[in-house]
């Protein structure tokens, strides 16, 4: 008996930076899967943009998009996250996010999930080390400390620096700007610390991640450094991410994180969890 490989509609909520990439890699084909709807803020332009593919698929309205799907991808503004993870999470599709720091500060959503059969999966985003932090968070991790050097470019307007009247533009050296846990920087940072989110949510949940934040005017790269001490092990890692022309608060690797999580879905051989 031959098991046949499940096949799965995948709809994309954004169509930005990250949702074109992965909405272009979908359409030129991976094994399984197949885009079957997107969701753009401009409906007509985000046509348009997708007309050339081979199979153009239509554009909708983001609580519209689980009603067409198996799979539904979120690649938006973190201000309208709600609008494509309830509908899905309540119609029992797997769900992946890419505003992981949204669903950090709703935790209610995780809960619904588990009663409506719905799966949330995380990808990995601009950073490594998960399969690690995952494995020790089996045993007994003592602390997680992450520490991030951001461009300026992608921390304006985020909510903590209004609130305590912090320009990034004004600054001339690197300056620490926040240091707190994961819970308290997905509320101040939604668009910036999606990554932090994701890695308390692998290990010590979201009280416990510490992180710290500086801006340096003069940085061309995200640099994010990882520190897990636990009783099996200990180990630090380092990455230096490009920002996206596009949208400096994202980085080139997330739409890359996006498609391998999404291969993963039907792939014969998967390395890691």
């Amino acid at each position: 008996m031959v098991r046949t490989s499940p096949t799965y509609r995948v709809a994309l909520g954004g169509l930005g930076a990250i949702g074109f990439k992965v909405a272009r890699e979908l359409d030129k084909g991976i094994p399984g899967l197949s885009l079957t709807a997107i969701s753009a803020h401009d409906r007509e332009g985000g046509a348009s943009r997708v007309a050339d593919f081979a199979k153009p698929p239509p554009v909708m309205p983001l609580d519209a998009l689980s009603d067409h799907a198996d799979v539904v991808v979120e690649c938006a503004p973190a201000s309208v996250f709600e609008q494509v993870a309830v509908p899905a999470i309540e119609a029992g599709c797997i769900f992946m996010p890419m505003s992981s720091a949204a669903l950090l500060v709703r935790p209610k959503l995780i809960t619904r999930a588990q009663e409506t059969g719905a799966r949330i999966i995380i990808p990995t985003g601009a950073l490594i080390g998960f399969d690690a932090v995952r494995a020790a968070a089996e045993g007994n991790i003592k602390s997680v400390r992450m520490k991030s050097i951001k461009p300026i470019e992608g921390l304006i307007n985020s909510p903590h620096l209004k609130e305590h009247g912090i320009d990034p533009t004004h600054l001339e050296a690197r300056t620490k700007i926040f240091d707190g846990t994961a819970l308290e920087a997905a509320a101040g940072f939604p668009a910036n610390v999606n990554i932090t989110a994701a890695l308390s949510l692998a290990g010590i949940g979201p009280d416990k991640t510490m992180l710290e934040i500086w801006a340096d005017p003069h940085a061309k790269r995200n640099v994010h450094t990882v520190e897990v001490e636990a009783a099996e092990t200990r180990f630090s890692v380092c990455i230096e991410g490009i920002p996206s022309p596009e949208n400096p608060a994202s980085g080139l690797l997330t739409p890359l994180s996006l498609i391998a999580a999404l291969r993963g879905l039907t792939a014969t051989l998967r390395v890691g969890s």
